[in-house]
């Protein structure tokens, strides 16, 4: 199954945010007209594809480090390094 033209749009806006808006949620918004509890859901989608890795593995290597600090730090709880975020 191949990528749709949103979920590109949605992995293009996680890679360069920052050179477009003041803020994500506002870039969000702006780009692709969803809510940010939408977009985390595409990204968190994302992350398990086969076709997003092939589009962009750089960014998805990003998100699914991320899914597991966090699934890390709900479970064990923060290790000294995030704590300090």
């Amino acid at each position: 199954m191949t990528l749709t033209d949103r979920e590109r749009d949605v992995l293009d806006l996680e890679r360069d945010w920052w050179l477009s808006a003041p803020s994500k949620r506002q870039a969000i918004q702006e780009r692709l007209g969803l809510t940010p509890g939408a977009y985390y859901g595409v990204l968190r989608r994302l992350a398990a594809s086969p076709e997003a890795f092939a589009y962009d593995p750089l960014v998805i290597h990003r998100i699914r480090r991320r899914l597991i600090r966090r699934r890390r730090d709900r479970y064990e709880g923060p290790t000294i390094e995030h704590r300090r975020r």
